[in-house]
């Protein structure tokens, strides 16, 4: 493949992983491989153990760049009884007694091109010298385009013409909803919530020749950093180091603003009504941090049971200017929702008069 943009369309993480358990329901569909294509920390390789994972069935995950093409092949030893030299496939390959599984090629494009023949081999003929690959085992294989900005190796058309290909970039919606799974520092949540294109600024990064720059895996790196004890300027300059410097100075600018916007500790300590309306942030950075710092201090019912009335309460807030106060409240309400569920509060939330007048003012709307 040369160094231009792939003429197919782009597809979200998320739209990715249902075609992959989809793909390895069906037998006939399993046998054919498939390539990822898509930039660093898009979540390439995450999704392929998430379908393994939700089919039950064993990964066997190899990062070609970290081995030599002798690895793939196996090693030669001499059969004096036979008079010939005999290859011994290596350990990680699946075995016969391993029916089923997915075989993850990762780093595909970037490996040495004497160690992509072999590969190349498994993804064509599912096979490596002596060595078949199980029948009921699916070739997954991913890596960069050169125009991702990585080392990457052209893939010829003989190839590419046996493959289903994937052009995975990020979608915000889908990031974010991992995020909330995996327990991400809310600020962070809030922050791509209001500046989602900053959630992968790769072209950014290649125009002006940077090192470093944003990404989702970056983003997950820069969670980790805020939810660490570290000191103010630790935490600064590992942020600066994992995202970029003008990344990071806008980050902490908005950061700065989200911590003074609002205190969830007293908001949820606050008596309903005034007192509650009074300690609302009046900026958009504000309400999206005000969201997800609710969401994370939801641990028990009456935890919810307050944080369904802050949420209740969010379409009052006055503001210097127009702000899309019920799109936020329609958020907070999915996310508590959603929380609700996962800790088994559904009665709680359905018995909330705040819920409940939040499902009676959307009847109404939708009435109109």
């Amino acid at each position: 493949m040369q160094g231009t943009p792939m003429n197919i369309p782009p597809v979200s993480i998320g739209a990715v992983k249902s075609a992959l358990i989809e793909q390895y329901a069906d037998p006939v569909l399993r046998r054919r491989a498939t390539m990822l294509w898509g930039t660093r920390g898009v979540g390439k390789s995450s999704i392929v153990r998430q379908v393994a994972e939700h089919h039950g069935v064993p990964l066997v995950d190899l990062r070609l760049t970290t081995i030599e093409p002798v690895d793939i092949r196996g090693a030669i030893y001499a059969d004096d009884v036979r008079g010939q030299t005999v290859w011994f496939p290596p350990e990680f390959l699946p075995s016969a007694d391993q029916p089923a599984g997915i075989l993850f090629l990762d780093e595909l494009t970037a490996a040495d091109q004497r160690l992509q023949i072999s590969a190349y081999s498994l993804i064509l003929d599912r096979r490596v010298g002596k060595y078949l690959l199980p029948d009921g085992w699916q070739v997954v294989a991913a890596g960069n385009a050169s125009f991702h900005g990585a080392v990457s190796h052209d893939m010829g058309t003989a190839l590419a013409d046996r493959m289903f290909h994937f052009n995975v970039q990020t979608a915000i919606d889908a990031f974010l909803a991992h995020a909330l799974s995996q327990g991400f520092a809310p600020e962070v949540m809030a922050y791509l919530r209001v500046r989602p294109d900053r959630l992968d600024d790769t072209a950014s990064q290649l125009a002006q020749d940077h090192l470093v720059g944003a990404s989702p895996r970056g983003w997950e790196d820069v969670s980790n950093v805020l939810k660490a004890n570290l000191s103010e300027g630790a935490r600064r300059s590992f942020v600066q180091g994992r995202i970029g410097a003008a990344n990071a100075a806008e980050f902490f600018g908005v950061l700065r603003e989200l911590q003074a916007g609002a205190d969830v500790v007293a908001l949820m300590a606050a008596a309903p009504g005034a007192p509650t309306l009074a300690l609302m942030p009046g900026t958009l950075d504000g309400l999206y941090g005000l969201v997800y710092g609710l969401l994370a201090a939801v641990v028990d019912e009456r935890s919810l049971r307050r944080a369904l009335e802050i949420a209740g309460q969010l379409t009052e807030v006055r503001a210097a200017e127009a702000l899309p106060l019920r799109e936020v409240q329609t958020l907070s309400m999915e996310l508590l929702a959603q929380r609700a569920l996962e800790r088994g509060l559904e009665v709680v939330m359905l018995e909330s008069p705040a819920w409940q007048r939040y499902g009676d003012q959307r009847s109404q709307d939708t009435r109109r």
